[in-house]
């Protein structure tokens, strides 16, 4: 029986036994398969050695931080408006007749009395001279029976005519009065005709598009163009029967300025379908009487200066108004808060630089930033740039946010608002 030596030897002495008989078998080998089993003894060699390396180390990634800030913040309210006239004329001839002449300019300012149409005047010119003829007449006729009533009433008292013949005299008189001021009466219509065969405007204000032609045959419910008073000019925007009991219970309560009652002032921002914000606030100036019951909304306008007349109705735009002040609010930036599947989170670094994949419930959004209802506390330090390659627990490498050398101009930015710091530490 062949008995195997258990006992342990050291690499080395493996590796020279495993030589010499090699060198010993390879004698009587040919050449290539001594080349073939020197290959298989490295090999074996090589897996016997013990490793040495680990798996790759990769540095903490970096981000952007900033803390979590707790101050009074106003809240607004933000809706859809569109702009109109702040008085709309229709002109509409006031008689009957042909254009012959059109006095004003299109898109042009007009003023008040200044005409702008001007319709064939010979036909009332006509009736005016026959009324006139007619008054003569009727005057005529009063004169005659002046002279009888005088002439009659010493002879009547005299008993020298017949009562009877004063008392026609006396009817006649009075007729013949009432005929003149009838008469009276018509040519003063003939007079008014005449003049309104030039049609004014109504108002100071912007002529619109002529809607009739010269030559057109145009009548009392004919719309020859619109003018439009814009300075000032209304916005008007709608808002929801929920929004408009909440703002009146707050104004009731003393949290807010009653931003639906007229005299309140409260300022009304608007920004235009550019993004730019109109540099004069407007205020309320009515508060529709009801509830629109198709779409469940009061209308609201107000009213802005527009001396450049800049604004013109027909043009959508945004209103916002400060509807409360929140005490206390938690503020983060908007690039701090990430959405996914309706619900949001926030990336928070605690001491040790480990993240924290955190959801909290958002409030309304003031400017850059939005308010926190729940899930952080003030002066935590939340990731605003970096924070869509984190997990949670992983350790970071955060960098505070630096605040620009040089800050924005106000009239920059959607809304004419400083668009916030977007500097990132290396």
């Amino acid at each position: 029986m062949i008995s195997a030596d258990t006992t342990p030897r050291p690499f080395s002495a493996f590796r020279e036994s495993c030589d010499r008989a090699t060198c010993s078998y390879s004698a009587g080998l040919p050449s290539a398969a001594a080349l073939l089993l020197l290959s298989g003894l490295a090999l074996i060699a090589g897996c016997s050695r013990p490793a040495t390396g680990g798996p790759p180390h990769y540095p903490p990634p970096d981000v952007t931080t900033t803390q979590v800030e707790q101050k009074d913040v106003p809240i607004y309210g933000e809706w859809v408006a569109n702009l109109d006239g702040y008085t709309n004329a229709q002109i509409q001839p006031q008689v009957s007749g042909y254009l012959i002449r059109q006095d004003y300019k299109e898109g042009s300012q007009v003023r008040k009395g200044q005409i702008l149409y001007e319709i064939d005047p010979r036909p009332f010119q006509a009736a005016l001279d026959q009324a006139k003829g007619q008054l003569a007449q009727a005057k005529a006729q009063l004169q005659l029976a002046q002279i009888n009533t005088k002439r009659d009433s010493p002879l009547a008292e005299a008993r020298a005519i017949a009562r009877s013949q004063l008392d026609n005299d006396l009817q006649t008189q009075a007729a013949d009065e009432a005929t003149v001021r009838a008469q009276e009466a018509a040519v003063e219509t003939a007079q008014l005709n005449l003049g309104w065969t030039k049609v004014r405007s109504l108002l100071d204000g912007i002529a619109g598009i002529a809607a009739t032609q010269v030559g057109s045959l145009v009548k009392t419910d004919t719309v020859l163009t619109t003018v439009s008073q814009v300075q000032p000019i209304k916005v008007y925007f709608a808002i929801s029967e929920q929004e408009y009991l909440a703002l009146s219970k707050k104004a009731r309560e003393g949290g807010a300025a009653d931003l639906l009652h007229s005299s309140s002032r409260v300022p009304i921002e608007l920004t235009l379908s550019n993004g730019a914000l109109y540099p004069s606030k407007g205020y309320i100036v009515f508060v529709d009487r009801e509830v629109n019951p198709s779409t469940g909304t009061i209308r609201v306008a107000a009213a802005f200066s527009n001396p450049q007349s800049l604004l013109r109705p027909g043009q959508y735009g945004k209103v916002r108004a400060q509807t409360s002040i929140e005490h206390g609010a938690l503020l983060v930036p908007q690039r701090a808060v990430t959405e996914l599947q309706g619900s949001y989170q926030v990336a928070v670094v605690d001491a040790d630089n480990k993240v924290h994949i955190r959801p909290v419930e958002v409030g309304p959004q003031i400017d850059e930033g939005w308010v926190i209802n729940s899930g952080l506390k003030p002066g935590e330090q939340v990731v605003i740039e970096g924070n869509g390659k984190l997990m949670d627990g992983i350790p970071v490498h955060p960098h505070p946010e630096q605040a620009s050398a040089n800050p924005p101009d106000a009239g920059q930015g959607n809304s004419g608002k400083p668009s916030a710091s977007s500097s990132e530490g290396k």
